[in-house]
């Protein structure tokens, strides 16, 4: 059984402001109607003969991915289940925990181990790769993607080839780590070097004997996860045990098996192929205009040149400039050169080193039970727009630090604080104090949408004590 296992964590700093830490870089859609672990999903979907996948996430993303799998077509007829990280531990533990559980279904399986957030064009011609790579990984081989390169890219781990091997592999010489530019327009030159580009395929069985001849403690302490979790194991998600998880190390699988294992071949790849690891990286994916421009949203640019504009509510224009990134989010405006593009990461770190919420969440933030939009913020006050689905109801809580005025703008709200029960309507209001122990529900059928008034003292988003959640989320 082939089993498609998708990884989606990490934060896409370097696409910051689009890719926060509530919002990664794998639900980015880049300006078409998927995001990118849906085209991820989708594509690989087709290669899993027993029509199973897996999506090692964090727990914090679990409702925002099933409601990615929901909303994809070539999902449907297909079980995918999601490993929910506690924290993130870096890809070894992650495959590990993806093999373990692999192999309790099928101790035969071979894992087609895929990043969520790549962008493959043309996925007829990636498909014929991943089959060859199941040819042979059932040989017992443990397979990498290798991506000839189109450039002399520093942004990626190269690895050296040697001899050709059966089915259209070839030898693994040496892993490169990203080197600067003048060593990778080397390896170009060379010819023998290829991309690192972080797909694997390989028997369950097979790496995790990989695991315990390289990497013994990554897989001790994987299974004592494993084993502590799968009693919590439904048929669409495994909760992974918070402490035994907690205790893996934080590595890679590169370091962990790939560069010390027997039996890793390279399979050269000629999809087109991109990590999208930089606003670089997504300008390339768009067509140019005559003067090397490309947009996503309303702009206007006027004498530019190798621009890069994206936007995504309102107008954005550009005039006399040249070999810029722009991208502007309803809270925040990147404004970098190209040259650059690596290091938006700096501006998150120091986002983060100063608490600012710009680096975590978006001025609309996605809730399992709908979403909420920051509308506007100062002294002692915060102003909300809430929209609550149908069907859906927040968690039982109260707040120490501040009181909230709801006025209900269309559909129906069903509101409880302290003793009292009751329905308020459009064009109604109501009031919950310091201290009150509330919830908020729709019992409708169409959406509720309400404005939130905070006033107190301190309104930041972590004054939430959680007694009652229909999500699972833990008290707060």
């Amino acid at each position: 059984m082939l089993i498609p296992v998708i990884l989606s964590g990490g934060s896409g700093t370097r696409l910051w402001p689009v890719s926060r830490e509530a919002f990664p870089k794998p639900f980015m859609k880049l300006g078409g109607e998927l995001s990118l672990l849906q085209r991820t999903l989708g594509r690989s979907l087709p290669l899993a003969d027993g029509h199973l996948a897996a999506i090692v996430t964090n727990n914090e993303y679990f409702f925002k991915t099933r409601e990615e799998i929901e909303n994809l077509p070539q999902a449907a007829g297909h079980r995918v289940v999601q490993l929910l990280e506690p924290v993130g531990r870096n890809t070894a533990p992650a495959i590990a925990m993806a093999a373990l559980w692999a192999q309790s279904i099928d101790p035969q399986a071979t894992l087609l181990v895929l990043p969520a957030d790549h962008l493959i064009p043309d996925e007829a011609a990636f498909q014929d790769s991943a089959r060859r790579a199941a040819a042979l990984a059932a040989q017992g081989a443990i397979v990498l993607f290798g991506i000839h390169p189109t450039a002399p890219e520093t942004g990626f781990g190269y690895i050296e080839t040697g001899a050709a091997l059966p089915g259209d592999a070839l030898e693994v010489r040496r892993f490169v780590e990203k080197p600067d530019a003048a060593r990778a327009a080397q390896f170009v030159a060379a010819g023998n070097f290829v991309w690192n580009s972080g797909m694997f395929c390989f028997g369950a069985q097979t790496i995790l004997d990989a695991l315990r001849a390289n990497a013994p403690d990554v897989l001790a302490t994987a299974r004592s996860a494993w084993e502590a979790g799968r009693t919590a194991a439904t048929e669409r998600k495994l909760p992974i045990d918070a402490d035994a998880f907690a205790a893996c190390p934080d590595i890679s699988i590169d370091y962990a098996v790939m560069e010390k294992a027997d039996g890793v071949v390279v399979l050269p790849s000629h999809f087109g192929w991109s990590d999208i690891g930089s606003w670089k990286a997504v300008s390339e994916q768009f067509v140019p205009d005559a003067d090397g421009n490309t947009t996503i949203g309303e702009t206007m640019l006027v004498g530019s040149r190798n621009t890069h504009v994206q936007s995504e509510d309102r107008l954005v224009a550009a005039v006399g400039v040249e070999n810029l990134l722009v991208v502007d989010t309803p809270d925040a405006l990147l404004v970098a050169s190209k040259d650059a593009s690596q290091q938006v990461r700096e501006i998150v770190n120091r986002l983060k080193s100063k608490g600012h919420e710009a680096a975590r969440l978006h001025r609309t933030v996605a809730r399992p039970w709908g979403t909420y939009t920051v509308l506007q913020e100062g002294p002692r006050y915060k102003i909300k727009r809430i929209e609550v689905r149908p069907g859906q109801t927040l968690s039982l809580q109260m707040h120490h630090h501040r009181s909230e005025h709801w006025i209900v703008v269309s559909g129906t709200a069903r509101v409880s604080c302290d003793e009292r029960t009751f329905l308020v309507a459009a064009n109604e209001s109501t009031y919950i104090p310091i201290g009150g122990k509330h919830r908020l529900g729709n019992p409708g059928v169409v959406p509720l949408v309400m404005i939130e008034v905070q006033c107190g003292d301190y309104v930041g988003e972590d004054d939430i004590v959680r007694f009652e959640d229909l999500y699972g989320r833990p008290p707060g």
